[in-house]
This record gives C-alpha cells, sequence and structure tokens, in this order.
C-alpha cells in the first residue's frame, strides 16, 4: 500500500513546529471535498476539528493540527480538554533546542495565556505572544534519553482560570554516535549539555 503524502488533507494529523495557521476545517475524508467551517464560538462544542496550516518555505506544505475531545462543559463556561501534538523532528541526546510554533486562536482562552505552574524538568516555557493568528510560543526542551518521547505542558487562559490547552510536544532523539538530527521549521539547537561520564566533565575523579 502507497504511503500517504505530507501534502494530503485526509484527516486530522499533528501540527508541525513554526507553521501558522491558515483556516479552520472539519475532519474529512480522502474521497469528499472537505468543507470549510466557521470558527466555533465559545458556547458551541469544539469536537474534533483539524486546523489547515499553510508552511513559509517553498513547498508551501498543508498539514494539520489534531484537537482532542475540545468541549464545554453543559451549562458552564470551561473547556475541558484540548490537545495540540507538535512534532519537532530528529534531535541529538544531551543537546538543548529552543521551539517555536503558533497556536491557532480559541475563543475561551482569550488573548493572553501562560503556562500552568506545574513545570516539565526537561521544557520550560520562555516566552508567550498573541499574534494574528493566534498564540505564538516558544520554548526550551532538553533532550535527555533516547527514543520517541512525548513530553508535556499546558498553556492556561489568564482571563479564564478555568480553561487551558494541553500541548505535547514529540520528539525522536538519537544517540551521540549514530544518525543526523533533522529539525523541523521552528526548531534550532542552541547548546550541549555536559554529561557526567563525558570528557567534557570537570570531574576527574578521586585523587
Amino acid at each position: 500500500m502507497a504511503e500517504e503524502s505530507e501534502d494530503s488533507d485526509v484527516g486530522p494529523g499533528p501540527l508541525r513546529s513554526g507553521l501558522l495557521p491558515s483556516e479552520i476545517v472539519g475532519a474529512g475524508s480522502s474521497d469528499e471535498e472537505v468543507p470549510e467551517e466557521p470558527v466555533p464560538s465559545a458556547c458551541a462544542s469544539m469536537g474534533n476539528w483539524g486546523v489547515r496550516l499553510q508552511g513559509n518555505g517553498p513547498s508551501l506544505k498543508k498539514i494539520k493540527a489534531r484537537f482532542e475531545e475540545a468541549f464545554f462543559a453543559e451549562g458552564k463556561d470551561a473547556l475541558k480538554l484540548s490537545l495540540v501534538d507538535i512534532i519537532v523532528g530528529f534531535l541529538k541526546i544531551m543537546h538543548k533546542y529552543e521551539i517555536t510554533f503558533v497556536l491557532p486562536f480559541v475563543q475561551v482562552l482569550g488573548t493572553n495565556i501562560c503556562p500552568a505552574p506545574l513545570s516539565n524538568l526537561y521544557l520550560k516555557v520562555t516566552d508567550i505572544a498573541p499574534v494574528s493568528e493566534g498564540y505564538r510560543v516558544r520554548c526550551e526542551y532538553v533532550a535527555h534519553k533516547e527514543g520517541v518521547l512525548h513530553e508535556e505542558m499546558v498553556l492556561c487562559s489568564e482571563s479564564n482560570h478555568s480553561a487551558s490547552i494541553k500541548v505535547v510536544v514529540q520528539a525522536r532523539v538519537m544517540d551521540r554516535h549514530h544518525g543526523t538530527p533533522m529539525l523541523l521549521e521552528g526548531v534550532k539547537c542552541i547548546g550541549a549539555e555536559v554529561e557526567y561520564d563525558s570528557e567534557q566533565s570537570e570531574w576527574q575523579g578521586f585523587d
């Protein structure tokens, strides 16, 4: 079976970092043209929505972000659950990366959002700014072990304390001696972490 192209508009998929949303569409199938849908209001159920994105590169590839069961509790102005996946590419272990991406505007969150106080040891939000497309989020991530890693962070509304959105950063981390890092747009390496068993360590052992 032929693999599906990244340019396909079939179904909702993950959000690649550094790409900006151009419109929100309803989920559809490969045999049907996906009609445009209005952005859900604060009193409407969001359901499973896909966000059509357009990159800034020469290929202008269209991909989608996945929102899972984002809905409001009946009779309450509270977003119960919303999830966005951010795929950042192939990283190298014990290196630090700056990741910048834009989340689409969510009405119930309002204009200003901030990271939740529950901290992630390896993923730290350094800046959030409102932009015309939604929210520009900048964070730092330390690739601390090998494998496919999923690091979570929660962004909260500053005006509605019951509204929040969960962001999951997904990366494939390689060891120091194999493979070549492949960073997606919006991701850059900003340094290497010193390993205790490496030659960079200042530990000289016991005399």
